[in-house]
């Protein structure tokens, strides 16, 4: 394929990263080169601890293990049979196993993380764990590779905060090799574009409970990713262009005999690329600043979920790297929209993957110049095999052929040459209110700006009620307030979608301001989110009122309340009582996280940052 240059602020973006980082960032190779150094460190472990090591695994295994000759493979799970998304890794660590074996190799379950449902918990007090939950996750893959007895490490999750959390744990223990396997999406059930109106119209009253949860249920109907574009598989998305996958594995279905090829063959890669042979990729250094700008340059042009403007900030810190709301402003705007998926078009996950998916992305991306070619991966130096797809022969063995020229439908997935829009269509917004992100690609063009009279809540549930009343029948801009990480742990507000959407199919200029989080859900009304600093840091946001005047403008990037100076410096920022968020369904246990929790711009993380 053709190499072109890279983009001159791809690479002007690149080098601002690699001088602001270059302390941190050497601190940390310095960190995983004397822990590399060691070693496989399981052969100077103790002969008690070693024992206590294989002492349930297989004669073969444990054979294999004293000899001290052969890797051994840690196995860090996210599988539980309540999330859709994870139910398909019940299977896998026999694969894994298996797999091993025939390579020469022992593979070991190091331990489980938790794996929590959004989804399910959209709306419920349990929400406002989920941010937290991620870097729970990253404390828990710590704990599972603390016993030092493995050379590599493959990981099992999909999801929202489990993902980011399993790569701040494995870059944790940067000196080893990781490859994360995925299960792929769920096969597609009803369309997204009707599910999103049959929410409407029950947000309106106009269908039941009944008619609605019929809806959900065609869409969500079994094994496998929900299949709309959201954080779990833009996660995906992240961890194949990041080189973290092997070639073409994100979205492939479950249950099938290519899924299981590609299952056993990141096994096989995963024992090869370990400190005893002649590949030794320890992930650590594999993750450098030029494959965090590949993935915020994947995540432009796919339209993917905003909380990975949290995410690859708490990833990147987490290797020494510091990445910036700015970096990813800087980037949208040289990054092509090349995809519509829903919300940011009807299409599902499964049709992007028919139309070229990743390979054909991928393949636009580095013939144009915006993606860093020269980067190691699990599947070798340089991000060109990420443009092959797996294929299974009759024979069942897996190989890899070029992907597609050209898309298979350019109604869901463009070349460079003629993208859905110039630019990633996200963008940071500063002004009185402080920082927040927005994104625009699934907002029509006439609504990038908004400017009108605040009404101001402190929860979902008032917004809903108000709207219920019939008392946002106007203009408005919605602030809701006090839902950032010290508040109550930045949940996420997919329940503000429908109420607000209706109003703007009412004619009414809507738009909402909040500290809180939308993800995947940030769709047709225009949303400053993340805004910080947050309500519960005495952040300007607390300062309004309801009837000010605020502007939301995503073209010139600002956020701004148009109150008289004077009036608003001296104006006292609000408080609330945030008791009731702090208390029951496990929120007791959180209070250290909320005191310790950092700004929504550094990630939300409880970490130190870079």
């Amino acid at each position: 394929m053709t190499h072109a240059a890279i983009n001159a602020r791809i690479a002007e973006v690149t080098e601002r990263i690699v001088g602001r980082s270059r302390d941190a960032r050497s601190r940390y190779l310095d960190r995983i080169a004397a822990a590399a150094e060691a070693g496989p460190r399981r052969q100077s472990l103790g002969c008690a601890n070693q024992a206590h090591g294989f002492a349930a695994c297989l004669p073969g295994d444990k054979v294999m293990l004293r000899a001290g000759h052969g890797a051994n493979l840690a196995i860090v799970s996210a599988y539980n049979d309540m999330l859709s998304a994870h139910q398909p890794y019940e299977r896998f660590p026999a694969l894994i196993r298996e797999a091993a074996r025939a390579a020469g190799g022992v593979a070991q379950v190091a331990g489980g993380v938790p794996a929590m449902c959004d989804g399910i918990t959209q709306g419920e007090a349990g929400m406002e764990l989920s941010l937290f939950s991620r870097d729970v996750i990253a404390l828990s893959t710590a704990v599972a590779l603390s016993h030092q007895t493995f050379d590599a490490t493959v990981f099992l999750g999909i999801c929202d905060k489990i993902v980011p959390g399993l790569v701040i744990g494995a870059l944790a223990f940067g000196h080893l090799p990781a490859v994360f396997i995925p299960a792929g999406p769920m096969t597609s059930g009803l369309s997204n574009d009707d599910k999103a109106k049959a929410r409407q119209l029950f947000a309106e009253g106009k269908v039941g409970r009944e008619t609605l949860l019929e809806a959900e249920a065609q869409s969500y109907h079994g094994p496998g990713t929900c299949t709309f574009y959201g954080t779990a598989n833009t996660n995906q998305m992240v961890m194949e262009i990041m080189g973290l996958h092997l070639p073409g594995a994100a979205f492939v279905n479950p249950n099938t005999p290519l899924r299981d090829a590609l299952t056993k063959a990141a096994t096989e890669r995963a024992l090869a690329i370990t400190s005893l042979g002649n590949a030794y990729t320890p992930v650590g250094r594999m993750l450098d600043e030029r494959a965090f700008v590949n993935a915020v340059v994947g995540l432009h042009a796919t339209g993917g979920s905003t909380n990975h403007t949290l995410h690859l900030v708490a990833m990147a810190a987490a290797a020494g790297i510091a990445l910036t709301w700015d970096d990813f402003s800087d980037l949208a705007a040289v990054t092509p929209l090349l995809a519509r998926i829903y919300p940011n078009g009807k299409a599902d996950v499964n049709h992007f993957h028919a139309a070229g998916g990743m390979g054909f992305v991928i393949r636009e991306l580095l013939a144009a110049g915006l993606l860093h070619r020269d980067v190691e991966t699990v599947a070798g130096r340089g991000l060109e095999a990420y443009v092959r797809e797996p294929v299974l022969g009759e024979d069942g063995g897996l190989s890899w052929r070029d992907g597609a020229d050209s898309t298979g439908d350019d109604t869901i997935l463009r070349g460079v040459s003629r993208p859905f829009q110039p630019t990633g269509g996200l963008t940071v917004l500063d002004g009185d209110l402080g920082r927040a992100v927005i994104k625009t690609s699934a907002v029509a063009a006439e609504r990038h700006v908004i400017e009108a009279p605040a009404r101001i809540f402190h929860g979902q549930e008032e917004l809903q009620a108000a709207f219920k009343a019939g008392e946002l029948e106007r203009d408005l801009i919605a602030v809701v307030r006090f839902q950032g990480p010290r508040a109550n742990g930045m949940p996420e507000l997919h329940k503000l979608m429908p109420p607000l959407g209706v109003l703007q199919d009412r004619g009414f200029r809507i738009a909402l301001v909040t500290d809180g989080r939308l993800s995947g859900a940030s769709g047709k009304v225009p949303a400053a989110i993340h805004v910080t600093p947050e309500a519960a840091d005495g952040g300007p946001i607390a300062r309004l009122r309801d009837g000010d005047i605020v502007r939301v403008d995503a073209v010139a990037g600002r956020l701004s309340v148009l109150v008289d100076p004077a009036l608003w410096a001296a104006r006292e920022p609000a408080t609330v009582d945030l008791s009731a968020s702090h208390q029951g369904v496990g929120r007791d246990l959180f209070a250290t996280f909320r005191a310790a929790v950092g700004p929504a711009d550094s990630g939300a993380t409880v970490f130190a940052v870079a």
